[in-house]
């Protein structure tokens, strides 16, 4: 678990960027935690990205517009209420992404987009035979990964997460 910090770029480094995607799941607050866990032992940072999908209300425009912008004030709301708390947890704000369309799909293309995002944290569901629709997604196109992805299993205490992390 030693090594570097981060990638060098010109004569410093980068720190490693830990992307958590937030919904409101109970496995969600594992990978963030150990997220946050990681990127304090390392002197990384984490990311959060809120993918507000899309309303599925569109027989009338203005009613959809109103949805997607609750929608859109929510994502704002959960994000700097989690930021928060990834602040008191490692002292430093985390990058903030707010997308638009299918979680998992927004997942990688952001992840091919935003350079700096150096791994990828999931959670699986802690009582399913599947893993979760994000890590469904991304298992059928590991081709498209750029960097690695750390499934933390759902089923885990804060506990057993401290000491992994």
């Amino acid at each position: 678990m030693g090594g570097t910090a981060g990638t060098a770029t010109g004569g410093g480094t980068r720190p490693r960027v830990f992307l958590v995607v937030v919904d409101e799941s109970r496995e969600m607050r594992n990978a963030l935690r150990f997220a946050c866990r990681r990127a304090m032992h390392t002197g990384g940072r984490v990311a959060l990205l809120y993918v507000v999908e899309p309303a599925e209300f569109q027989h009338w425009l203005g009613v959809g517009r109103v949805l997607e912008e609750e929608a859109r004030l929510e994502a704002e709301r959960r994000l700097q209420t989690l930021a928060a708390e990834v602040f008191r947890e490692t002292g430093t704000m985390p990058t903030l992404y707010i997308r638009e369309g299918d979680r998992a799909e927004e997942t990688l293309r952001l992840v091919e987009e935003a350079p700096e995002i150096s791994l990828l944290v999931l959670a699986t569901a802690p009582e399913q035979s599947d893993p979760g629709p994000i890590v469904s997604h991304l298992v059928k196109n590991l081709h498209r990964l750029r960097v690695p992805v750390t499934l933390v299993p759902g089923r885990l205490s804060d506990e057993e997460i401290d000491a992994l992390s």
